[in-house]
């Protein structure tokens, strides 16, 4: 049984998570909690598994709340959240501080608007939360002459925090690099422009015909949009709706599959931390077309779901601590150490 506590100032909120999340016979509410305070000692006197918790909320701001509580005693937290633009972008702020996820609340009073929570909240249970680590030292200027390579990049539960401790240690100049992150629609054009305030390179969401240029990288949009690389000798993105693949749109099979077909040998794919199988077909297509393959570590995954299904099926050449993959990249990318 999973020991769940809500946080959030509403009491009317509070009922409708407790009865979404009492529903399922796998989890228990132990307790509810009004401000970051009350859930303060409630986390002493209950020792939960899981917490829910809100953005906003009086005495304490729940990021504040969030940051002391993954420096102080880390453990699995969903977090949510009105996605309003200003939600988004206090939603993002909470995946990087270590939030496991979010779920939007319901614009009326009906149980239904929670309809994912619940399995949310048993995948943040198995979740591995560690003290946030201090984000690396940027990397010393060398010679960076990008190659011929693109990059794919893919990612799932944990991906925010992955993806910025990445793409900010990226070249100006870097190779074209392409993402698919799970993440709703609401949520990519936030994301690409945190990414873009971080990197030396020019980060933004994937549009239908993008060019794949150096130091340009592109973020699948969200919904019901897969990401794909179509052309020949000039790459560029294909944008268009479609149904979920391998349980997700943007599916990362969906964008290393394209890759794997119009880049074949001239590419890196990556995937990182998250939750099932998404990735692996695609990244194990690139391997057998030529292309290098790397692979999250599970020690410094949040969830060791896609590395793990794409390294048993032989799709990962080498596995990296998250630390070392942004460096690899660069290694695989630069006409001047590439191997």
């Amino acid at each position: 049984m999973i020991r769940v506590l809500v946080v959030d100032d509403s009491s009317t909120m509070r009922r409708l998570i407790s009865a979404s999340l009492s529903a399922d016979p796998d989890l228990e509410v132990v307790g509810e909690a009004g401000d970051p305070l009350e859930a303060r000692e409630a986390i002493k006197t209950l020792n939960p598994d899981v917490i829910t918790l809100d953005v906003e909320m009086p005495n304490m701001n729940g990021l504040d709340f969030l940051e002391r509580l993954m420096r102080l005693r880390p453990m699995p937290v969903v977090m949510v959240s009105t996605l309003t633009a200003r939600g988004t972008e206090a939603t993002l702020t909470a995946l990087e501080l270590g939030a496991i996820d979010c779920v939007e609340k319901p614009g009326g009073s009906d149980p239904a608007g929670f309809s994912r929570l619940a399995e949310k909240v048993k995948i943040a249970a198995r979740a591995r939360v560690r003290q946030r680590a201090v984000r690396a030292e940027p990397l010393a200027v060398d010679i960076f002459t990008p190659s011929e390579r693109i990059v794919a990049i893919g990612s799932s539960t944990g991906g925010v925090e992955a993806l910025l401790t990445i793409v900010e240690r990226l070249p100006a100049n870097c190779a074209p690099t392409v993402i698919a992150q799970h993440m709703p629609a609401s949520f990519t054009k936030s994301f690409a422009e945190r990414l873009n305030r971080t990197s030396a390179a020019t980060v933004s969401e994937a549009r239908d015909g993008d060019p794949l240029v150096p130091g340009r990288v592109y973020v699948a949009p969200g919904g019901d949009f897969h990401l794909e690389v179509e052309g020949t000798r000039h790459l560029r993105c294909r944008v268009s709706q479609g149904d979920p693949v391998s349980g997700h749109c943007p599916s990362v099979d969906v964008l290393f599959s394209s890759v794997a077909r119009a880049a074949k040998d001239h590419a890196v794919g990556v995937i990182l931390t998250g939750m099932g199988r998404d990735g692996a077909r695609g990244l194990l297509s690139m391997r057998e077309a030529g292309a290098r393959t790397l692979g999250q570590d599970e020690a410094t995954c949040v969830v060791y779901g896609m590395p793990r299904a794409a390294f048993e099926l032989g799709a990962v050449e080498r596995q990296l601590p998250l630390e070392k993959l942004g460096p690899a990249i660069r290694n695989l990318t630069n006409k001047e150490t590439e191997r």
